[in-house]
């Protein structure tokens, strides 16, 4: 069994950074030395905007999204089009079509996919508050912006149904999103292409 070379506050710091999406232990240990040796240029503040993080940043009521503010800084710009309704995923995609600036609609963030095989229901998404939002906020189109993986997809045909038998077009993105892309990972053209080329659903 090989010797531990670090004390337990570092072994935490690396099996904390290791939890993180696209870290593996190597890549965790990495970063963590990397922080150690700036300690007063990153590891310092980086733990104070963490600090701030956790005491400030909360979900959006409305939308879904993250912010300081409920309802958050997306629903409460009036330069928005409120009968405009992007639905995506998770916080992520939102922040790719943000990026991508195809559109300044409002948003809504589903929190997933319905998975059966992984035991993920409509309960356990961000479905009723859609509804809620479409007869009250009067909406005219909600944009299905969702990964176009086979849950992704299963997901759309539901949140489809359940528009039905409101008066609003729902379209999906189209052109430039490859089957089984996933949002985050596409190029700002590609995603302004995709939301520009939309199509109905």
């Amino acid at each position: 069994m090989a010797e531990r070379v670090a004390g337990p506050e570092i072994q935490r710091l690396i099996q904390l950074l290791a939890r993180l999406p696209g870290l593996g232990p190597r890549s965790a240990r990495r970063a963590a030395l990397h922080l150690i040796r700036k300690k007063e240029e990153l590891l310092g503040p980086l733990a104070d905007a963490m600090q701030v993080a956790r005491e400030r940043i909360i979900t959006c009521t409305a939308c879904g999204n993250v912010d300081t503010i409920d309802p958050c800084t997306i629903c409460c710009d009036p330069r928005r089009d409120a009968s405009v309704i992007i639905v995506v995923e998770t916080v992520a995609d939102l922040w790719a079509l943000e990026r991508a600036a195809a559109m300044r609609a409002r948003y809504h963030v589903l929190g997933g996919t319905l998975s059966p095989l992984d035991g993920v229901g409509p309960k356990d998404l961000n479905l009723t508050t859609l509804v809620d939002r479409v007869q009250k906020e009067s909406v005219r189109e909600v944009i299905l912006a969702v990964n176009a993986t086979v849950d992704g997809q299963t997901t759309a045909h539901y949140v489809t149904d359940m528009l039905s038998a409101q008066n609003i077009r729902v379209t999906r993105l189209a052109h430039g999103v490859p089957v089984g892309g996933e949002l985050d990972y596409l190029d700002d053209g590609t995603l302004a292409a995709a939301i520009r080329s939309r199509t109905d659903f």
